[in-house]
């Protein structure tokens, strides 16, 4: 059979205090929605749909690189009434209905639900947990077969008694929702077109229902608040790191890790605590990450050591390097094996040679440096004139002496010296020494001025 994958995705989500569509709220770097979109491409389906409501353009907006069906639910009737706006455009195999605030639900779960689905059964996820509260029932015949689903504002005290509950994922056919969903009635405590009522429809018309539950209660758990998004957050980011660990990285701390992306590690590496990795980002072997690094959509080669309080965003470091502590390197920054960028260093769209530093408080962007150079404190490539970007080129064994501009376009040959404290605007020929400062008075026995009697 086909599958279609409807994912309702139009509630406002008023508890969460915010002009943001719900699903839109990010968890772990990306909207949840977009979570439950990834997982569901790894099922194959034919067609996937997501039911907007609230906020509709803005989730059309931010889905608009995948592709998808989108359906819109004008008012807030329920969710029978969610999935009736996505029936038109469904095939005719199974159905797979999710939610796009249930961001951790897992393939391998929805794989198994699926499997009991075909035109005599249906599939139902269901969870059972110590505090029910606010949960709908499942409520099972004397068989132990699965019913109905009652609401907890529409269950009666013995039924509050049961302790399993409607994760409100299920799977069917295409035709069994097209007989259920307009026979749907609102005659509830909340006026709604519930889907749980097709479970009750299922059973009079034969069709069994078939049960299964997550391995872990978190992957079915939805967000409704901030404190429900934090705890989330927390349960997702421990789950990554544990897996880290199992694969040999050293954390310092696992509770205190982000990992908003993609982050592949070689063997022996170590992360201290407070860092963050977006995108997509790799440690080679043996790198060591100080506390409190940010680390964006680069790579990290080999035995590199990245120390506390550095931004990395866009570079790419071949290995045996020393970073900061507090340097930021941004897009465009090539290192060499062996180069080092230290605390208070800037760097742009820069490649640097083996062996080259540039050790404190300096800017170096839009050039290149050749190997074993070395860059002064307080040096800057000036490279912006208002309107344009020029570029430094800095040849192999090139000492640049502290607090020196060098005024792009600018050349600087191959074991050229910079003297301290220069402006350079002319290009430096090889082996030279450029020097450009004022010339230095010196006044022997000169009175220092001292404060006046008045005073």
């Amino acid at each position: 059979m086909t599958l279609d994958v409807v994912i309702l995705a139009a509630g406002q989500g008023t508890r969460m205090r915010s002009a943001l569509p719900k699903v839109l709220h990010r968890l772990a770097g990306k909207p949840m929605v977009r979570h439950v979109i990834d997982t569901a491409s790894g099922l194959a389906a034919e067609r996937t749909h997501v039911v907007v409501g609230h906020g509709a353009e803005r989730v059309r907006e931010a889905l608009a690189d995948c592709q998808l069906r989108f359906a819109l639910q004008a008012e807030q009737k329920g969710t029978g009434h969610a999935v009736a706006q996505a029936l038109e455009g469904l095939g005719e195999g199974k159905v797979l209905v999710l939610y796009g605030d249930v961001p951790l639900i897992h393939r391998q779960t929805l794989e198994t639900l699926l499997e009991g689905v075909d035109d005599t059964r249906m599939g139902l996820l269901t969870v059972t947990l110590d505090d029910p509260s606010g949960y709908g029932r499942i409520l099972r015949n004397e068989a132990g077969e699965a019913v109905a689903i009652v609401e907890q504002k529409d269950a009666s005290e013995s039924e509050l008694a049961v302790r399993e509950c409607n994760t409100g994922i299920m799977a069917m056919t295409a035709s069994q929702l097209r007989r259920w969903l307009p026979r749907l009635s609102s005659e509830n405590a909340q006026g709604e077109y519930y889907l749980t009522d097709v479970i009750a429809m299922a059973a009079a018309e034969g069709v069994k229902i078939v049960t299964t539950q997550p391995a872990k209660a978190l992957e079915v758990e939805g967000v409704n608040n901030r404190a429900q998004m934090a705890r989330l957050e927390r349960a997702h980011q421990l789950a990554l790191a544990e897996r880290l660990m199992a694969e040999g990285v050293a954390l310092l701390d696992p509770a205190r890790l982000d990992i908003r992306g993609t982050l592949s590690c070689g063997h022996d590496v170590e992360i201290d605590v407070g860092c963050v990795f977006e995108g997509h980002v790799e440690l080679g072997e043996g790198v060591r990450i100080g506390p409190y690094c940010v680390i964006r959509d680069s790579h990290i080669g080999a035995e590199s050591v990245i120390d506390s309080h550095s931004v990395i965003d866009g570079a790419v470091v071949a290995g045996r390097n020393r970073i900061g502590p507090f340097a930021r390197l941004r897009p465009g920054t090539r290192l060499a094996v062996g180069a080092k960028v230290g605390n208070f260093v800037e760097t742009k769209n820069v490649e640097v040679g083996e062996g080259s530093k540039i050790n404190h408080l300096s800017y170096v962007g839009d050039a290149r440096l050749g190997r074993e150079v070395n860059i002064g404190a307080g040096t800057i490539t000036c490279n912006y004139d208002g309107a344009n970007k020029h570029r430094t080129e800095i040849d192999d064994h090139v000492f640049i002496g502290s607090n020196s501009a060098l005024v792009a376009p600018l050349s600087v040959g191959r074991g050229a010296t910079v003297g301290a404290g220069s402006t350079i605007t002319k290009d430096v020929p090889d082996s030279a020494l450029a020097v450009s400062r004022s010339r230095q008075i010196s006044k022997a026995d000169w009175p220092r001025p001292g404060k006046s009697q008045d005073d």
